[in-house]
């Protein structure tokens, strides 16, 4: 899902050879007992390390104190996508091998691209039946699939064997793609925890997880003080998560995920921006829909209603022009989402809040505790 590639100059990074940034320098330690297997009881109880870029000083607080540090006027941007249970387990046909496969995106209806294991088993013209009795399904209910191309990426389409849309089936056929660092299968909780409160439009295969901490209460909290929140849709695929493998960063390539920023979302951010008051991302999928859809105008930059695909990659330096506070969980290292973190507070200061959340205990990744970059 990602590879070392030329960019050409798109006014968002300088070309590749200008910056040498490398994957080493955004590297950390990390003991495995930090890696969070599960979610805190309450999504609000988790911890909150708070990063102010203007004097470099770090808090450690809850989340529910978020509101603390948001002001009447602030919009919280948020991402309404919803994780599909889109990890498979089948077995082929006629051997009965088992093969786990790992949906992506739906390149036309019936189609899907995926990641598959293994991947050798795979050839073009395989047949895959998915639920009845296989590994993954407890409904009864079944589906064959195809594979019908073998894609330079890596990643095999496959064609599945149904006249119903397939999401309507993967509730029952299919489980929660937890990232492999959470080691333990997905449990039945796991289909509520690894979904954010608002989530609404299917078709992620990760979590927005910084969202993973708002509860209702805490949303209608921040309403009462005068905080709006603006609604957008990132579909969150596997390629953001992987390590950067090219020695200069900026040749370094990211799939395109497909993100949607309406009308009214965009008319809520140019309203903050007139009233002088704070846009705040909440995770870095909002970054990078916000970031690839902002534009120059007459009063300077401002975000545009869009839909559309964005393999926008930030990394240091990078000049934001939509995003002024980030909520965020702490990433994996190498990583373009920890990349993105650094060019926003900068690499220094952010390597310092990760060793002070090492030095006192804070659970990291997904089901992990929360930063907030003021």
């Amino acid at each position: 899902m990602s590879a070392c590639i030329d960019r050409p100059y798109d006014n968002h990074q300088p070309p590749a050879g200008t910056v040498r940034g490398r994957p080493e320098d955004y590297d950390y330690e990390l003991p495995r007992e930090l890696i969070a297997q599960y979610p805190s009881p309450r999504r609000s109880d988790a911890r909150l390390l708070v990063v102010r870029r203007s004097d470099g000083t770090i808090e450690h607080r809850h989340f529910f104190d978020i509101g603390e540090y948001l002001d009447p006027g602030d919009v919280l941007v948020i991402n309404e996508t919803k994780v599909i249970a889109a990890r498979l387990v089948g077995r082929r046909l006629p051997t009965g091998g088992t093969v786990e496969v790992l949906l992506v995106v739906e390149s036309r209806p019936g189609v899907w691209d995926a990641l598959v294991r293994p991947g050798r088993k795979m050839a073009v013209g395989t047949r895959v039946v998915f639920g009845d009795a296989s590994a993954s399904a407890p409904s009864g209910k079944s589906v064959v699939a195809e594979v019908v191309e073998r894609l330079p990426s890596g990643l095999r389409r496959l064609r599945f064997e149904t006249t119903v849309p397939l999401l309507t089936l993967l509730d029952e056929i299919g489980a929660v793609p937890l990232p492999p660092y959470i080691r333990r299968p997905p449990e039945e909780d796991d289909r509520q925890r690894y979904q954010t409160v608002y989530a609404r439009v299917p078709g992620a295969v990760a979590a927005p997880t910084a969202g993973l901490h708002f509860t209702e209460t805490v949303l209608s909290g921040l309403a009462s003080q005068g905080v709006d929140v603006a609604k957008i849709v990132l579909h969150v695929g596997p390629g953001t998560f992987r390590p950067v493998r090219c020695d200069d960063l900026a040749e370094h390539k990211i799939e395109p995920e497909y993100y949607e920023i309406g009308d009214e979302a965009a008319a809520a951010l140019e309203r903050t921006r007139e009233n002088g008051k704070r846009i705040v991302a909440v995770g870095t999928t909002v970054v990078r829909a916000l970031e690839s859809a902002v534009r120059a105008g007459e009063r300077g930059w401002s975000v545009r209603a869009h839909a559309g695909w964005t393999d926008l990659f930030i990394y240091p330096p990078y000049r934001f022009r939509a995003v002024d506070a980030l909520l965020t969980n702490f990433h994996l290292p190498r990583t373009t989402l920890l990349m993105l973190v650094a060019a926003f507070a900068g690499r220094d200061l952010v390597l310092r809040a990760y060793a002070e959340a090492v030095r006192l205990r804070y659970r990291f990744y997904s089901y992990g505790d929360a930063m907030l970059v003021s």
